[in-house]
């Protein structure tokens, strides 16, 4: 990044397409990929008018932008009837990543408001105030959702002794949220 509140598009997208695209598969979006073009659109297009100092502001725009674009693209669907289309078949497949069919049922399990608490803290490595912000909602509404997600998960992935700690990446600074 240039100077303070300057932002290169481009670079942004380097920076942040990988993780915002995770984050999008993760919410369930029915096409990420569109959406992520969506998304990158909004930022070039606002791009002067990003005020942030510095990639932990830059980050926390992006994924509210994201989250802003996955709600348009859900309501969008849901209004639109599913039409079966001759190319299905061409549609981009996701990369193959070593994913655990237990998480993946144990995160389907949640909330939809603990999913995207977690998807946006270990996914898209946000700390608590950056989800907060990007959610709408107080930092120690995120953290009781976060408590209570981890705790769901740990007692789906180990319901033999469900007190063991979950090993998941905890962004510095923030050890004490879980």
């Amino acid at each position: 990044m240039g100077s303070p509140g300057e932002l290169n598009p481009a670079d942004a997208y380097r920076r942040h397409a990988g993780r915002v695209l995770s984050y999008l598969r993760a919410r369930g979006a029915a096409e990420p990929e569109d959406v992520l073009g969506e998304v990158f659109v909004q930022v070039a297009r606002d791009a002067r008018r990003f005020r942030g100092h510095g990639p932990t502001d830059e980050r926390r725009w992006i994924f509210t932008i994201a989250r802003n674009r996955l709600i348009d693209a859900t309501r969008a669907a849901a209004r639109r009837p599913v039409e079966p289309r001759e190319n299905d078949d061409l549609r981009a497949t996701p990369p193959p990543e070593p994913i655990d069919p237990a998480l993946i049922s144990a995160l389907e399990a949640l909330t939809d408001e603990q999913r995207e608490v977690v998807v946006l803290r270990f996914v898209a490595d946000l700390s608590l105030n950056d989800v907060a912000a990007v959610t709408g909602r107080k930092a120690n509404a995120v953290k009781q959702l976060q408590h209570r997600a981890l705790a769901a998960l740990r007692r789906r992935l180990d319901p033999i002794d469900g007190d063991d700690e979950l090993d998941l990446p905890v962004t510095p600074g923030d050890r004490t949220a879980l």
